[in-house]
């Protein structure tokens, strides 16, 4: 998934040289049994994820970096949409009850509600079990609406022209947090405290890598959409392409640590179970003062 792009240069240089063994997953629960058995020593995961395993180990985990934004965004060829007011009385189609973006897009209703006078409930949340599952809804049915991540939207809109952003929820959340540095962010990166102790200078070479690697997807993008292919995240070129800048960052240090955490602050107000039942602490954010 769009986790995985920023690396893939790091995948095809390093790996050869033998500095690097990569593991790409479907779900990110595949990746959190081997962090805590120490078969893994950093993982790129789902930010409240992160924040989970946190609290599950008793702080022996450490966020390096964000990887990824928000990656989401409601696609529909509905023309009436033009407000979140709008979507009372429709259907949303979205992935996983009591992820990520179910609790990014409850957030986003219910401050919208209050703001534009609709209640939240006047929305039908309707979960599927894959993205590909609503894009195939979209593609037979464009007046459908649905949440989508990279690079699942820009798959979906190429399948039927009618398709269209409605919202991008990056810019929907970076919208409501105008007194907080707070971002929508959907991955990040950490690392074993055990290994970071040992090796703190083989972490601060990943992080050089891992930044050199990212600005490389975003400033070559035919040569990352060729890589993205052959290590199987996106089927075709052409929409590997385009997905490239929604998918690409890296934030560190106390840039990192804004956004994050005011991210899960926002979670954990709609529900303490989603970051682990409580907030991480100073030492969960590497580099940040």
């Amino acid at each position: 998934g769009p986790t995985s792009i920023g690396l893939v240069h790091m995948m095809e240089e390093d790996a050869e040289a033998g500095n690097y063994q990569f593991t790409m997953a479907a779900a990110a629960d595949e990746l959190l049994a081997s962090v805590v058995s120490e078969k893994l020593d950093i993982a790129l995961i789902p930010a409240n994820v992160a924040s989970v395993l946190y609290q599950k180990t008793e702080g022996q985990v450490s966020v390096i970096d964000i990887n990824t934004l928000g990656v989401l965004s409601m696609i529909s060829g509905d023309s009436s949409i033009a407000s979140w007011s709008d979507l009372a009385g429709k259907t949303v189609y979205l992935t996983g009850k009591g992820t990520t973006p179910d609790y990014v897009l409850q957030y986003l209703l219910k401050e919208h509600a209050s703001l534009d006078g609709f209640s939240p409930e006047d929305v039908t949340l309707e979960y599927k079990s894959e993205a590909a599952e609503i894009a195939a809804i979209l593609k037979e049915n464009p007046e459908a609406v649905g949440l989508l991540p990279q690079p699942f939207a820009t798959v979906a809109m190429s399948q039927n022209e009618a398709l269209q952003t409605v919202f991008d929820l990056t810019e929907e959340w970076d919208k409501l947090q105008t007194e907080s540095k707070s971002r929508l962010v959907t991955g990040v990166t950490i690392v074993r405290n055990g290994f970071l102790e040992e090796h703190p200078e083989k972490v601060e070479a990943f992080l050089e890598r891992h930044e050199e690697s990212a600005k490389l997807a975003l400033e070559e993008p035919d040569a990352t959409a060729s890589l993205i292919v052959k290590t199987g995240i996106i089927e075709k070129e052409p929409i590997a392409k385009k997905a490239l800048p929604s998918c690409i960052v890296f934030i560190e240090g106390n840039e990192m640590k804004d956004a994050l955490s005011g991210y899960l602050e926002v979670l954990f107000e709609q529900d303490p179970k989603s970051v682990g039942g409580s907030l991480p602490g100073d030492d969960f954010y590497y580099g940040a003062k």
